[in-house]
């Protein structure tokens, strides 16, 4: 009979093995993998299983393995091997670090499962060729797979299921060591290519994974990628991430996130922790969170962003699209520029649109709208919701008693807030 040349671990897992003499061992509980930096890692022992209500497990080298087939066939006699209560520790096995584990799909932007491996087989070597993340590793594993494709096969013969199987090359893998015992992260492509994921789909991708996986996904990233994807995650992901972070980490993020942000995060995370974060985020941005976290939170005050682009009455055209120019990596909103006197008062807004096609030498002040249209920082969210509805604006500036300009809100922020309070006030009725 010829051997296949190719096998998947769920044709032998859980099968039986049987000695030197044809006497059952047990059955196939998992293999362990020798991971020397080899492409295609090489299968170096087979973990038995006996026993039903009292399960034992015991170990035999590779090289004691007569054939593998559905049978597993030892070169040795069933007493010489060693059964224990205790799982078999090992460095690296199938069904604890690869079976059922996730794995980031660059291509399509999403996590999915491996529910199969596909081995090479040398002689009686197994050698992992691909991780098989397809719906049909999961049926040939569940014991379903000849009945799904007869059904499937039934209602549409030429269905793409009969055909292809969802392979990802093991070579083009990357391990992740989670920092616990027996959980790995498999990624099917090299760092620089996560790098070319947009930030956002990224972002999409680590809430799909569990706190763990997404913490250690997260610090493979080169920082400035992880400014991007933190920015772009849901601000309960952004607390659970940071308790993976260390302090500098931290730090690091809420320096260059949106003010706003930031200090909605801030009060999520524990008063202990807020203060020792305060304590070491650079002095310039903790005097823009410390000003925020004295707002109460539902307040414009409390919604607003102390990032924005202002420049003096005097100021011309070109400098309004010099001033863009300049920050083209801003945090806050670049398409409106706030005329302001010498002591931050706030005189008008321009909107980019009104500018752009302008005299360059004309006065800003000849195209800006008068500041007739904002809010003030004890004012509610409703009022802010209502004002930016009535005039349609995607941006409105705060200012204080003084009308001092102090920071800007968008209407993203604002939606947010509301989605969040809605939420929390019907989910028990929905």
């Amino acid at each position: 009979m010829n051997q296949k040349f190719f096998i998947y671990f769920s044709d032998i897992l859980d099968h039986q093995v049987r000695d030197d003499k044809g006497r059952r061992v047990g059955y196939v509980h998992d293999i362990v993998l020798k991971m020397n930096g080899e492409i295609y890692p090489k299968a170096s022992e087979l973990i038995i299983r006996k026993g039903l209500f009292r399960q034992r497990y015991g170990s035999v080298g590779w090289d004691q393995i007569s054939s593998v087939d559905e049978v597993v066939k030892l070169k040795i006699n069933r007493s010489g091997i060693q059964f224990q209560k205790k799982r078999i520790k090992c460095d690296f096995s199938l069904c604890i670090d690869i079976l059922d584990q996730q794995i980031v799909d660059v291509n399509n932007h999403k996590v999915v499962r491996v529910n199969d491996i596909h081995f090479l087989r040398v002689d009686n070597h197994l050698y992992v060729a691909h991780v098989d993340v397809g719906s049909r590793g999961l049926a040939r594993r569940l014991g379903w797979l000849s009945w799904v494709d007869r059904i499937v096969k039934f209602f549409s013969p030429h269905s793409f299921f009969l055909a292809q199987e969802d392979f990802i090359s093991w070579k083009n893998t990357q391990l992740l060591n989670l920092g616990r015992v027996k959980h790995v992260l498999r990624l099917n492509v090299a760092e620089q290519k996560l790098a070319q994921i947009p930030s956002t789909d990224l972002a999409d991708i680590m809430e799909d994974l569990d706190v763990f996986e997404r913490s250690h996904l997260f610090q493979s990233l080169d920082v400035e990628l992880q400014r991007k994807v933190f920015a772009d995650m849901a601000i309960t992901k952004k607390v659970e991430l940071i308790a993976y972070l260390n302090e500098k980490q931290v730090t690091s993020l809420l320096e260059n996130i949106p003010s706003d942000e930031a200090a909605d995060l801030l009060m999520r995370l524990p008063k202990k922790k807020t203060r020792q974060l305060m304590k070491v985020i650079d002095t310039k941005t903790s005097k823009k969170l410390h000003k925020l976290l004295g707002f109460s939170k539902d307040s414009a005050g409390g919604l607003m962003a102390s990032e924005y682009l202002s420049l003096p009455k005097e100021a011309l055209v070109k400098d309004a699209l010099q001033k863009i120019k300049e920050n083209t990596n801003f945090q806050g909103n670049i398409y409106h520029i706030y005329v302001v006197d010498q002591d931050n008062k706030l005189i008008g807004v321009c909107a980019l649109r009104n500018f752009i096609n302008a005299d360059p030498q004309a006065p800003l002040i000849h195209v800006m709208e008068p500041h007739s249209v904002f809010v003030r920082t004890d004012d509610g969210l409703e009022k802010v919701a209502v004002f930016l509805e009535k005039y349609k604006f995607s941006v409105i500036p705060v200012v204080n008693e003084e009308d001092i300009l102090q920071g800007v809100i968008t209407i993203d922020d604002v939606m947010e807030e509301l989605i969040s309070l809605t939420w929390k006030k019907y989910k028990d009725q929905l």
